[in-house]
């Protein structure tokens, strides 16, 4: 009996003292923390810079047209309300209590800038989620607000997310997914990217690079919210029942209201 107590505290002490073979997932790109620990992030004026050669490596340190440290960009709480659309643009977080506000939401001609590499990414899945608002000034699409996202496999050199938009004159720089208010085109709705990780690109480092920015004219802003990059796309932020929900809870609480009457009512045996 004793041998045996002693064999299963061995065991119990082995186990405890072995490094656990799970680690924790990468979730939301340290956003939660209201930092942007572990993200590289700048910004510039983008002078006479056409779109085609607007990149975010051009703004981010080291880029050409790098000036700061992305001062007009910031990171999000979920009482932010977008100063343009207001609740057009419904909610600026995602999920959890923070997002990234890429460039500032007035015009200037400027441009900001965010990315964050993992490297040996071995998650079945990678997901990111987006917004964005550029204001429509009548311009080329060389020269109007802008939006450019890139998710890249570093290892093998490929872009494997790209998404490009610009508010430029008659929308044929958007698509689908954006609304169009007075002169702004907008996604009202949280655009969810999601890249699967198979055995090809298991262990690769990758690289998601966000940028936002005015029109080159100076004259009409463009900027984007940024959420949710991780393996675990978390459920949306909402803290009100949907109108159908709030529909039954209130025939629920009907239902109990005169199943107690009833009951008040019967006579004792």
């Amino acid at each position: 009996m004793t041998k045996t107590r002693s064999l299963l505290l061995g065991l119990a002490a082995l186990a405890l003292s072995t490094p656990t073979a799970f680690a924790a997932s990468f979730v939301n790109g340290s956003f939660e923390d209201g930092t942007t620990t572990g993200w590289t992030t700048g910004g510039g004026f983008r002078g006479s810079t056409p779109n085609s050669s607007l990149t975010p490596a051009s703004v981010l340190p080291g880029g050409a047209l790098n000036s700061d440290t992305g001062t007009r960009s910031a990171v999000i709480g979920t009482s932010y309300v977008d100063p343009n659309l207001g609740a057009a643009l419904g909610t600026t977080v995602y999920s959890g209590n923070h997002a990234y506000r890429a460039e500032d939401t007035t015009s200037g001609g400027y441009a900001s800038a965010i990315s964050q590499t993992v490297v040996g990414y071995t998650d079945p899945t990678i997901f990111f989620a987006w917004k964005a608002v550029l204001e429509n000034g009548g311009h080329s699409a060389d020269e109007s607000a802008l939006l450019r996202i890139t998710l890249r496999d570093d290892t093998t050199g490929t872009d494997l997310v790209t998404r490009t938009y610009n508010a430029g004159a008659g929308g044929g720089g958007v698509d689908a997914r954006f609304s169009v208010l007075g002169g702004l085109y907008y996604t009202p709705v949280w655009q969810i990217e999601q890249l699967n990780i198979d055995a090809s690109l298991s262990g690769h480092t990758f690289t998601l690079s966000l940028l936002a920015a005015d029109c080159e004219p100076q004259g009409h802003t463009g900027y984007a919210y940024l959420d949710g990059f991780g393996s675990v796309l978390p459920p949306p932020t909402t803290n009100v029942p949907e109108p159908a929900s709030l529909a039954l809870y209130g025939v629920g609480m009907l239902g109990l209201g005169f199943a107690r009457r009833r009951r008040a009512k019967k006579p004792l045996a």
